[in-house]
């Protein structure tokens, strides 16, 4: 169900009073309303998987450290402390002792304690949860307490991104709460449904198909927020969301719709913010015949047919015609301009002649109508988009008039949230356009592009390469960032050359927030993340800024 709310119905039905007992921090105030498109698919972190259910877990669960704006996976240098005050690494770099912030507490108002770290790893580590965080934490071997806020990973291997993996992967969550129910049962229990963390929001409430509504933590060791609450609107279709900002009834929607971007920039209400995502879009080939694992598909198992699809499309002129001047063209598998990114290499270059060549030499010949066919077959294949998405469609309907320039005949179908999400799934496509966000990290390449990815769920290209396996695995155990990177080029390289996607573009949108509200920088690992420091100035404030945990006092 799509609920539009006006603003007098936001002031009447989302007061919440803070708890007894806490204390104010400094000043604060104000609603920030944002829109999501899809519900969380969990609200424990180890089990979130897409950006709603990222964005809720983020604010309401801190990490023991937080990475830097380069999001830099190497090292130590680039974090900064969060519930681990400090840290100590052992002479033989195989283990790291953090030392908790004896400050930090639990929404409850209970201690976080070393006991609840090693906890987390366990429940991370134990299978029967069911979380894509197992894979990611294979060289953590154990995690030990000497006393209630020392806590030390013990690692198997040296490599440079073992800081990375213990502070991002490993969510502090309170034993006390969690721990009374069997791990095989926390996906499904309502405790998960109710999360209690450590963040400077907290959880007030969940309304599936509606919204989920957070409230500042007063008494964080961190210090309040400077706003009362935020409100993630769910299933938001863009076009919707997007008027609904220009009226001043949200006040933030991430990607504003590329075709109305001109009204944006004229609105008096809100006004645009290039944003640039730690992701990256790409046209998927189905190598598989629709609906199998196991049977070649009958035209783009090829990989000179998918070559040739990747040479017939301009990917720079589909870039300017859909971003104008603020996109950034895709060279591979990899967000552009992260420290994992190579952008000396790439895909072949747009080439209609060459791409003909390829495809003749494969069989395909063009009949009289310009369709190729081969066997009595034609070059007729699908492309899925996702309807909730302006860019891909655009990005399909441009692919669709180049492709059959080239001889194929290309329909491009469009699916609402729900059903994009089964169709792609079930692999019930021919090519469909993909927008994912990674992890900064090698482990967040493998989840994808690895063999390990596929019995992790993860990999549902079920693409698979023995020379990229090896070669992200020894970037994986590489104890200088030159070698990492060396293994993790010679990877993408071989990616490239299997050409299992055409790359696109690097995740970037034109966001759209409320004039009265002051952000701070977008953190490129989500939006969110800075949500803590937006402000909105007291004589800016509307009737939704002054519900209020309580009055608070003027600057």
């Amino acid at each position: 169900m799509r609920l539009r709310l006006t603003a007098s119905t936001l002031v009447l039905g989302l007061a919440v009073t803070a708890c007894s007992g806490e204390k104010s921090a400094g000043d604060g105030g104000g609603t920030v309303i944002a829109g999501m498109g899809n519900d969380p698919s969990s609200l424990f972190p180890f089990l979130a998987q897409e950006e709603t259910g990222f964005a809720v877990t983020d604010l309401v669960f801190e990490k023991l450290a937080a990475i830097g704006p380069s999001l830099s996976s190497v090292g130590d240098k680039e974090f900064s402390p969060r519930l681990a005050k400090s840290w100590d690494w052992s002479p033989d770099s195989l283990s790291i002792t953090f030392h908790i912030d004896p400050a930090a507490r639990f929404h409850d108002g209970t201690p976080v304690t070393a006991n609840d770290v090693r906890y987390s790893f366990r429940i991370v580590k134990d299978t029967a949860l069911g979380s894509p965080t197992t894979a990611l934490v294979a060289n953590i071997d154990s995690v030990s307490v000497s006393d209630s806020l020392t806590a030390t990973f013990w690692f198997k291997r040296r490599t440079v991104t073992q800081f990375f993996d213990a502070v991002y992967q490993v969510t502090p969550v309170p034993e006390h709460v969690y721990g009374k129910v069997p791990v095989a049962q926390l996906r499904m229990s309502e405790v998960t449904r109710n999360p209690v963390g450590t963040g400077r929001f907290r959880f007030a409430r969940y309304e599936p198909g509606v919204r989920v509504e957070l409230v500042a933590d007063t008494a964080n060791f961190r210090g309040r927020p400077n706003l009362d609450r935020v409100i993630f609107m769910l299933a938001q279709a863009p076009t919707a969301a997007s008027q609904s900002v220009l009226a001043g009834q949200m006040d933030f929607y991430v990607a504003f719709p590329i075709d109305q971007i001109d009204q944006l920039e004229r609105s008096t209400v809100a006004r645009p913010i290039v944003y640039q995502q730690n992701g990256y879009a790409f046209a998927l080939f189905n190598a598989f015949a629709r609906k199998s694992t196991t049977r070649p598909h009958p035209i783009l198992s090829d990989v000179n047919v998918r070559r040739a699809a990747s040479m017939a499309v301009d990917r720079a002129s589909m870039l300017t015609n859909v971003f104008k001047t603020t996109g950034r063209l895709a060279y591979g598998p990899f967000p552009t301009g992260v420290p994992l990114s190579d952008s000396t290499i790439g895909p072949p270059a747009y080439d209609t002649t060459a791409a003909g060549k390829l495809l003749d030499d494969a069989g395909w010949k063009r009949g009289p109508d310009g369709v190729r066919t081969k066997n009595g077959r034609p070059l007729a294949i699908e492309i899925l988009a996702p309807s909730t998405s302006l860019i891909r469609i655009r990005y399909a309907e441009l692919m669709e008039a180049q492709l059959n320039r080239a001889g194929f005949r290309v329909e491009v179908v469009k699916a609402g949230g729900a059903e994009f999400g089964a169709r792609a799934g079930s692999r019930d496509y021919d090519i469909t356009i993909l927008n994912v966000f990674t992890d900064p990290s090698v482990a967040g390449i493998q989840q994808f592009w690895s063999s390990s990815g596929i019995a992790a769920g993860s990999n549902f290209a079920l693409y698979r390469n023995r020379t990229v396996d090896a070669a992200l695995d020894s970037a994986s155990w590489a104890r200088t960032p030159d070698a990492m990177r060396g293994h993790v080029s010679r990877a993408f390289r071989q990616i490239i050359a299997d050409a299992p996607a055409i790359w696109l573009y690097s995740s970037g949108t034109t966001a759209a927030v409320h004039r009265r509200i002051e952000t701070a920088p977008l953190p490129r690992n989500g939006w969110w993340n800075s949500l803590a420091e937006w402000s909105i100035p007291a004589d800016k404030r509307i009737d939704r800024d002054r519900v209020g945990l309580r009055p608070v006092a003027n600057p």
